[in-house]
Formats: C-alpha cells, structure tokens, sequence
C-alpha cells in the first residue's frame, strides 16, 4: 500500500508476505506449545519494529515508538487446536483429549504429527471399515471416547519407544493451499491470518514511512483456544489505552448454519465490526467511519454477552481498556480445511491500518467527559 487516494485498492499481500503466510500456517502452535510458529512470526516482523519481548508463556510484541505513553495495540492471537495424548493401550492404541475446541467428528481418517522430544511421529485417527459397521443397530458416530490414534505399534512399550508419552501434543499435517485464486486454505487460519494481517500492518507502516504519535504494540498472543489466557497476561504487562483485536468469525452461508441465530456474515463481503458490551462504542464509531472514507466494505456482527475473543480479555484488564474488534468472517472453522477469501484479508489489513492513522496520541474515547 503506497501512499496514494485513501480509497487506493492497490494490492498490498506481495510475493514474500504470501511465502511467509504459507510456512506460517503450516508451522504447527498448538496450544501452550506456540513458540516454534513465535519465532517465524518474529524473523518476519523485526525488520518493521524498533524492539520486541517474549512473555513467559510466549506471547510475542513487536514495539514502534516503544518510549511513548500513549499505547495502542493492534492484537491476533498464535495457538492452534489440538489434541494431547492421554491414554495408551496395551495394544498400542492411543486415545486423546482435547486442547483447545477440537472437533471429535472430523478426526477419523485424519493424518496427525505426534509431538516427542525425539521429533515427529506419524499416526492417523483410526475408523472401523463401513462394512463392519452393518449390524442393523444404530451407527456409532465419532465421539471423543472412542476416537484414537494409530501409529503402527502393537505394545504399549513400542509406542513408548518412540519417545511417545501421556501429555505429547498432537496436531493435524495439512497444509495451506490457494483454492481458485480466490481462498486461502488451511488449518489454524483461527487465527494465524490474523497474526499475518497484523504483521502486514506493520510492513506497511514501515514501508509507506509513516511515524505514529503513539506506541504501537503489535501483538501475537498465546493460548486463546482454552480461555484468552495470553491476552489476559500481556495486557496486564503493556497497559494500553486502546486494543484493536482481529480474529476470525463464522460465515454464515453455508449449509447447516442458522441466520437466525448466528446472523448474516460471508466471505468476500469485507471484514466484520462487533458490536458487544466489551466493544468501545466511541472506537467502533471510529472504525466503521474509516471503512466508510476509504471505501473499505465491511459487515456487522452482534454477540450477546461477550465476544469470545480476546477482546474480551483486553477490554476488561487494567480499570478498563478502550477496545474494538474486527473479525476475518471464516468457512469451517475448527477444521483442517478452514477458509478464508483473498479480499477480506487484503480489507482487514487496510482498515485496521487506515484506523492507526486516524488515532490521536492521548485520544480520550470516554462517554462522559
């Protein structure tokens, strides 16, 4: 994105940023295991910032203007779903538990990494054959009880051998692929396209020359699948005045899914602006204004109590941080094969970009005044 008309559609995912998105996604960040997608997320975003931190748990904070009092952060979370090993039987099998929302009904058939501390270990989900499944009775259907993972050992001290223990992380092998030039394809696009988007805004930032009058933290926090816990820790750590948070919401088009309840959202239509208790009115006002000038579609969503997201966990840290959220709208998510279109990725990039240059260092978003 060149400095040009605010209303300017020029392409702004290049070549490089895409090689970068495609190892990204398919470098695994399991919950409370995120560090290896960190440090790709890291080489990739410090040419852009003046300094950077890695918190305990490993959320990672690119810093512009790291001395400046006021603090915006623009946030997306890293980890993944995924399963931890929890039971091996003496035949060799092993059975899973969840870490994160895992969804039990996709696993059969499904190729997995086992993580060890010798490296990976291939297994599959193991499914009986359709034609031992014919016994007049009603089908068992995929359940978290008997789902399990096979990797070709007989014993329990095979598997063992293999450096495989209760408490190894294990997730899916697929990859990212482009589906008719039109859709990013992948596992945990929820939510490393919005670590990507995010990463995106501050290349371009750096790239155009533009000097914030604030701190701007761009952060990529851990272990939002088990209760927003990495952006609770680092937004007690930054104490920001203004949090804008990105990750993905449900398109809503396709089949099985209820309007009525989950409303009306869908890729290719724009990113999407919440409204809920922890959205900031007065910055949210300031959001849509933005997509509005510069021409920037977008979509409205509302939740009911709370957003889910970490805006929740930003919003309600500190006596209270202004904060919005823009949702990415997604296909299938939870699954191997979550989508994304091309064009909201490029629009979130541009309105959470736009918005940054329409913040005022010492802004004072309060109702009363």
């Amino acid at each position: 994105m060149t400095k040009k008309k605010a209303n300017d559609k020029e392409q702004i995912v290049t070549e490089k940023s895409l090689k970068f998105l495609e190892n990204y996604i398919n470098t695994p960040s399991p919950t409370g295991f995120e560090y290896t997608g960190q440090k790709v997320w890291l080489d990739y975003i410090k040419p852009y910032i003046d300094e950077y931190y890695v918190d305990n748990y490993g959320t990672a904070v690119g810093i512009i203007n790291p001395k400046a009092d006021y603090k915006v952060v623009i946030e997306a979370h890293a980890d993944e779903i995924s399963w931890f090993v929890n039971y091996i039987t003496s035949d060799g099998l092993i059975y899973v538990i969840r870490n994160g929302g895992s969804d039990h009904q996709i696993a059969p058939s499904k190729k997995v990494d086992i993580h060890t501390d010798n490296g990976i270990v291939k297994a599959v989900f193991g499914w009986p054959a359709i034609h031992t499944r014919h016994g007049g009775e009603k089908e068992e259907t995929p359940q978290l009880k008997n789902i399990f993972l096979d990797c070709g050992c007989t014993s329990k001290e095979e598997v063992e051998a293999l450096g495989i223990h209760v408490g190894c992380v294990i997730t899916y092998e697929d990859e990212f692929m482009v589906l008719n030039d039109r859709y990013y394809v992948g596992r945990a696009l929820d939510n490393r396209a919005g670590g990507f988007m995010i990463a995106e805004v501050a290349r371009l930032l750096h790239e155009n020359k533009q000097k914030l009058p604030f701190g701007l933290y761009i952060v990529n926090a851990v272990q939002e699948e088990i209760g927003l816990r990495g952006a609770e820790m680092i937004a007690h750590r930054i104490k920001p005045n203004v949090a804008i948070v990105t990750d993905v919401t449900h398109d809503t088009t396709t089949p099985m899914i209820n309007k009525i309840t989950q409303g009306d959202l869908a890729c290719g239509k724009g990113p999407v602006v919440s409204y809920a208790p922890a959205v900031h009115n007065n910055l949210n006002k300031l959001l849509v204004e933005t997509a509005q000038k510069n021409n920037i579609p977008f979509q409205r969503q509302a939740s009911s109590r709370s957003t889910g997201t970490d805006t929740d966990a930003f919003a309600y840290s500190n006596d209270g941080v202004v904060s919005a959220l823009i949702s990415l709208p997604l296909r299938y998510m939870h699954t191997t094969v979550e989508m994304i279109h091309k064009e909201d990725v490029e629009n979130v990039i541009r309105l959470i970009y736009q918005s940054l240059l329409n913040i005022e260092n010492g802004q004072d978003f309060r109702y009363i005044k």
